[in-house]
């Protein structure tokens, strides 16, 4: 029977070359556009996501990264002397006018923390190291926006909010879901590119680490009791209220989801089409079958069999050319994320259409009537 389903489905290379060609378009339209949501789903918290921080304290009301609101340093001071914080650390994030040395100016989000903390420092260095940044006037640039902010090399000089900056550094893949890119600074730096009257004694969020032994969940619960006017978010509640801000409550993140459900509808319908044509195509040998006494039950083994070989082989090829675009989104502004939890989906989604399209053909070809074979 296996032989059999084998030499059914490769006798026809033509045929069988288009039935692949139909499910490896499908496959990797799905990788791309769900690849797609997954990437802008992680950009958008990021900075979040990797600050190595448990809690993270912030002015009453700020739903996500990208909108923080100083308040004053005596929160900072509570907060340290709450017992069950091992550290904490002020942390900044504003926007600033970023002039690269042609004169053109671009929009930037100054990213300001306590460099050799551990808190809060980017990450993915390339080049320097964040150690670099307790020099005056320096930053830390992603390589990605070179050519947008007009750098090429450490020791550039440009100018952020009318001060003057040097990059000491440049990372690799921290990307901005806004057009705005991360720029990386020392705290009292960042005062200076974003609001030179401002001083020290404000800060946008709070970083927070828990001493050995207690939860993030009991440290929250004590913070709560002793400050007013702020939120206490742990580092997944801040990230998953950001990235739901973006993805949900944006225009941007439903026109994402959006593409990528029907990319999905897409992808189905495609491979549907291709297996039942590809099965209508063969419906004679099925007759020829019928009228030699094989069983119903016989004929569905035989068409399942194909769709799986099918749905495996196109998932091969569908992978290879998955792999290489992911790694071209890399150096662009929208990457595509693949994780392996993902290619396991696809592979079971493959088959899963695959045996699907098989059967909605099953029923017309157990329908046949064998003495078909012997009409002209």
């Amino acid at each position: 029977m296996g032989l059999l389903a084998r030499r059914n489905l490769f006798h026809d290379k033509v045929r069988f070359a288009v039935t692949l060609t139909g499910i490896v378009f499908a496959l990797v339209l799905i990788i791309i556009q769900f690849g797609l949501f997954l990437g802008f789903t992680t950009t958008t918290s990021n900075n979040i996501d990797h600050s190595n921080a448990d809690l993270w304290v912030v002015f009453h009301g700020v739903g996500y990264f990208d909108m923080g609101r100083n308040f004053s340093e005596r929160k900072f001071y509570q907060v340290l002397s709450t017992p069950g914080v091992e550290r904490a650390e002020k942390y900044m994030q504003a926007f600033a006018r970023w002039k690269r040395p042609d004169g053109r100016v671009e929009n930037v989000q100054v990213i300001g923390f306590h460099p050799g903390s551990g808190l809060g420092e980017p990450w993915n260095m390339v080049q320097g190291s964040v150690a670099d940044l307790k020099q005056e006037d320096s930053v830390i640039v992603d390589e990605l926006y070179r050519e947008k902010l007009g750098v090429e090399r450490i020791g550039d000089r440009i100018e952020i909010g009318d001060h003057r900056a040097r990059v000491v550094g440049f990372t690799r893949g921290i990307r901005s879901f806004t057009t705005s890119p991360f720029i990386y600074a020392k705290f009292k730096n960042s005062l200076d590119y974003t609001n030179p009257e401002s001083s020290e004694d404000s800060t946008a969020y709070i970083l927070v680490k828990a001493s050995a032994g207690i939860t993030s969940q009991e440290l929250q619960r004590r913070l709560r009791e002793r400050l007013a006017d702020v939120d206490i978010y742990t580092t997944a509640e801040f990230s998953r209220k950001t990235r739901f801000y973006w993805m949900f409550t944006t225009g941007a993140g439903l026109a994402v989801l959006t593409a990528a459900l029907l990319g999905l509808v897409v992808g189905v319908a495609v491979v549907a089409q291709t297996i039942y044509a590809a099965t209508m195509d063969h419906i004679r040998e099925y007759g020829t079958l019928k009228a030699m006494g094989a069983t119903n039950r016989y004929l569905y083994r035989v068409l399942i069999e194909q769709a799986v070989w099918s749905a495996l082989l196109g998932y091969g090829l569908a992978m290879i050319v998955a792999h290489f675009i992911v790694q071209a989104s890399e150096k662009g502004g929208a990457i595509i994320l693949m994780p392996w939890s993902m290619s396991l989906g696809m592979l079971i989604l493959a088959v899963v259409m695959c045996v699907a399209a098989a059967l909605v053909s099953i029923n017309k070809v157990t329908r046949i009537d064998p003495a078909m074979v012997f009409r002209g």
